[in-house]
């Protein structure tokens, strides 16, 4: 079997877009979490479309560029995978931020503080692993960031099983308690979205040792 090293030292280019694909998704989480701090107003979304726009354009680069590239370093099946998940990250962000904008003042007592900081590390793991592919690393350090990632998303299901609990519990105002939910869901599909990038990372370099 090639390998995908030898592939991508005559051919970087996938490897630079997915990569800018990343850091668009680690924009948009700090956009978020910038928006997370002060709930006091509702925030302009232009940020928040701008980075997905950026991202979407990225995507549909890679995918006009796999049109036209006869040989690449990973399959075309596996870019075009990587580069629609890493899309969907600003893509769910972007919908938090316009559900959020409809009523900051009911939600400034919420504490995101947990969520903010999954996000974070969630968003930096995935960078080191798309970053990871142009030098392709070995199959224990690719698991090791994988199951880094994996952590998080663990974590984030027992803290949204929490905070929903605190919602269910008859304290928060009908309305209230419909909001924090469906901004609850969204932000741990943020973080599942991390995660599905990084399982489409790990099947690379599996596929490609």
């Amino acid at each position: 079997m090639f390998s995908i090293q030898k592939f991508f030292s005559k051919d970087s280019h996938f490897c630079e877009l997915l990569e800018q694909s990343a850091a668009e998704a680690r924009a948009s989480a700090q956009l978020l979490i910038n928006l997370l701090r002060d709930r006091k107003h509702a925030h302009p979304l232009d940020q928040f479309r701008l980075t997905r726009s950026k991202d979407r354009r990225i995507t549909e680069r890679i995918r006009e560029d796999l049109v036209s590239t006869f040989v690449t370093g990973m399959e075309r099946e596996d870019i075009d995978a990587l580069a629609y998940a890493l899309y969907r990250i600003p893509k769910t962000i972007e919908k938090f931020a316009e559900r959020f904008n409809l009523a900051p003042q009911r939600l400034q007592d919420v504490d995101f503080t947990r969520q903010m900081e999954l996000i974070d590390r969630a968003t930096e793991t995935l960078c080191e692993m798309v970053g990871h592919l142009r030098r392709m690393p070995s199959l224990e350090t690719m698991k090791a960031l994988s199951d880094r990632l994996q952590a998080v998303e663990s974590e984030a299901d027992e803290i949204l099983m929490r905070l929903l609990g605190e919602v269910y519990n008859g304290h928060s105002e009908p309305l209230q308690a419909m909001l924090v939910r469906d901004l609850y869901d969204l932000l741990e599909k943020v973080i599942d979205r991390c995660r599905d990038a990084g399982n489409v990372i790990s099947h690379i370099v599996l596929k490609n040792a």
